[in-house]
């Protein structure tokens, strides 16, 4: 299209805005008639910048788009896969949420000394009667030290 066709569809359309904008403000007040009145500007602001055109080309460009959506092989299967992806992204977001999002426990490693006791009690046997009911001290460390201490300071433990 030319300038000149440009410039009419830009004047027919800031004409059939008028109308929806008198109509708008004469049923539901300034305000309506205003946001209207913006609406009803912009065709012509589009055609004097330019955009009018580009939203033409725009529009052509997604019909052509579509015409070759419906004839084309190669589309189709970019669909399908577009689909599948899709599809695994939710299943994974659903195992996600359903695992409660946390990470798998870490695995349990074996002490390089076969002698040496395990780091921990497998579950079926029972702890000793001495530390039943209370938690072992983690090992400090000097920057946890300094944190705990600010911590404890403050009524937080």
């Amino acid at each position: 299209m030319e300038s000149t066709t440009y410039g009419v569809l830009a004047i027919a359309l800031t004409v059939a805005f008028g109308i929806g904008t008198w109509v708008a403000y004469t049923k539901r007040g300034l305000g309506a008639g205003l946001m209207g009145a913006g609406i009803t500007v912009l065709p012509v602001a589009a055609w004097l910048t330019g955009t009018l055109r580009m939203f033409s080309e725009v529009g052509s460009a997604v019909g052509r788009w579509g015409s070759n959506l419906v004839l084309s092989p190669r589309v189709w299967v970019g669909i399908v896969l577009a689909v599948v992806g899709v599809l695994v992204f939710v299943a994974g977001r659903a195992v996600h949420a359903r695992s409660g999002g946390a990470a798998p426990a870490p695995r349990e490693r074996r002490p390089a000394d076969p002698a040496a006791p395990p780091a921990s009690l497998p579950a079926s046997q029972p702890e000793p009667a001495g530390r039943r009911g209370k938690a072992a001290p983690a090992p400090v460390d000097d920057d946890l030290a300094d944190i705990e201490a600010i911590l404890k300071s403050r009524g937080i433990t």
